[in-house]
């Protein structure tokens, strides 16, 4: 199996992942396209190519944390709590503020990545564990903590 057949049904759960961390659609392409020369060119290192799925997503969530400790990252990043979502303004109707993807948003980037890997990209928690560079039980812990601190952001919504 070549590289491009490994790599292919991996490239959108490697954009979403991307995505939550960097937050831009750009960043998050940028990261990705960095991510796909990094895993051809170590390629040799992967011993089981049936393990690529956890083994490129850690590429991918370790260039997306190189990239915001770049000098770059604090000089280009936005405050994107303050941008417009889809034409709803914070201030609008109930059901304009009970918004998930804006509850993910406040979330740390961490917790947004473990919660994306789990839930939405229905990763085992060993393969969260491959991918975000921790213990099992660490990624275990960091998906409770994240979902909690998910549900407390969603309660806030509520009572606005």
């Amino acid at each position: 199996m070549g590289f491009e057949e490994l790599l292919q049904p991996h490239l959108e759960p490697a954009f979403r992942l991307a995505r939550a961390m960097l937050g831009g659609h750009a960043d998050a392409e940028d990261a990705v396209q960095e991510s796909v020369t990094l895993a051809w060119r170590k390629l040799r290192q992967l011993r089981d190519p049936g393990a690529f799925r956890p083994w490129f997503l850690a590429i991918v969530a370790n260039r997306c944390r190189a990239s915001r400790r770049s000098a770059w990252w604090s000089v280009l990043r936005v405050d994107h709590s303050a941008v417009e979502l889809d034409g709803v303004q914070p201030d609008d109707d109930v059901v304009g503020r009970l918004d998930l993807r804006g509850a993910l948003r406040r979330l740390g980037r961490e917790d947004r990545a473990a919660l994306l890997l789990f839930y939405a990209l229905d990763l085992p928690v060993e393969e969260v564990a491959a991918a975000l560079g921790v213990s099992a039980s660490a990624a275990k812990a960091r998906i409770h903590r994240a979902a909690g601190r998910l549900r407390t952001a969603m309660g806030e919504e509520v009572r606005r």
